[in-house]
């Protein structure tokens, strides 16, 4: 699929931003991949000594994508169109048809910055002058092996990853997209609290769910148990590429003990990575991550991640239905339409805000460099 590559002035996503590439175990030692994100065709791999290094993914010579070549048995990343041959340190240490003479300076790859943690391969295409000025967040239940951890293959969406981040910020919804499933008429009528605040360099959102008493939908009890529950339920954009929820319930009366670790509480963790390809295109994956000795009801032969990997997609299906539909209105003339925001709306707003704060200083940093 052709991607058009967007400058900052239109662009609809940071490109200043850690974007999840991948899970660590999808990068085998010597397997050359591409992802593009946020408009930025990419060459990943890793290497014989087991270290993710990442490049631009453009041949020095003619552009050729250096994903479809190959790594020799040195290790060296061959070119398939000319045989320009590189190091993982993206210099250029062979040049088939000029064998006699010195190699330019200036034949090199760009490098693209990686940081691998708690499991994630995460890739910075921005500006490599401000990467500094940002940390990649953790998921430590992704990697830890008191958490059992399930993950989605890459969903190809057809919309803005803001569209993606507002859903998952948004509850709201769950009434009527979800109903039957995840969702009731009587989500839609808790109160929402709005928390915010700074992490590695991020501004970071959470809309805030308290419950008492209240009646499950199906999904949820088959996965946690209990009909009637006291509970928490929280959604964060911690970054532009990552969104925690973290759900706790337990009997009413009975809830707090704690999340794992002994506690008797039920509920999960759930990671949302949202990375943009262009302004229409987004990849998103899911990572569902349990207590591992907790079962499901439902089956209590399966222990309750597995049941939610089941069963969650038919729910992330309905969110990519909409998602799809709520791009094509986008993309239409408003022709005086104004969108409408209420106050459920908050978390979502404040979303959008930070986001156009983060393009608008990438804007004003580029500026200044120029």
């Amino acid at each position: 699929m052709e991607t058009k590559i967007i400058t900052i002035e239109t662009q609809k996503y940071p490109k200043d931003c850690w974007y999840v590439a991948g899970m660590s175990d999808e990068f085998e030692k010597e397997e050359l991949k591409n992802r593009v994100i946020a408009g930025s065709s990419i060459v990943v791999w890793r290497t014989k000594d087991g270290k993710v290094v990442a490049f631009d993914n453009r041949c020095c010579h003619k552009r050729f994508p250096l994903s479809e070549g190959r790594l020799l048995d040195n290790g060296f990343l061959e070119c398939a169109y000319h045989g320009l041959c590189y190091d993982d340190s993206g210099k250029c240490v062979k040049i088939p048809s000029v064998p006699d003479k010195p190699i330019p300076e200036r034949a090199k790859l760009r490098p693209v910055k990686v940081i691998e943690q708690d499991n994630l391969v995460w890739v910075w295409v921005g500006n490599p002058e401000r990467a500094h000025l940002f940390m990649p967040p953790r998921t430590p239940e992704i990697a830890d092996k008191e958490w059992a951890t399930v993950h989605s293959e890459v969903i190809r969406v057809p919309a803005n990853f803001l569209l993606i981040i507002e859903n998952l910020l948004d509850i709201t919804h769950f009434y009527p997209l979800h109903e039957g499933n995840i969702g009731d008429y009587a989500n839609s009528l808790l109160p929402i609290d709005i928390e915010e605040g700074e992490e590695g360099g991020y501004q970071y959102v959470r809309t805030v769910r308290n419950a008492k008493n209240y009646k499950q939908p199906p999904f949820f009890i088959d996965w946690f148990h209990f009909d009637n529950v006291d509970r928490s339920h929280t959604h964060c954009m911690v970054t532009p590429a990552l969104t925690r929820v973290e759900l706790k319930i337990g009997p009413t009366g009975q809830f707090g003990s704690g999340l794992g670790g002994g506690g008797k509480d039920r509920g999960y963790i759930l990671f949302h990575t949202h990375t943009p390809i262009d302004n229409v295109q987004s990849d998103w994956r899911w990572y569902v991550c349990c207590p591992a000795d907790h079962k499901s009801l439902g089956d209590p032969t399966k222990r309750t991640v597995d049941r939610i990997a089941e069963m969650f997609p038919s729910v992330v299906d309905e969110d990519k239905w909409a998602l799809e539909r709520q791009q094509k209105m986008i993309d239409l003339p408003d022709e005086g339409y104004t969108e409408l925001f209420l106050h459920s709306d908050t978390g979502l707003r404040r979303a959008r805000q930070i986001i156009s704060q983060m393009i608008r200083e990438e804007k004003q940093s580029s500026i200044k460099a120029a």
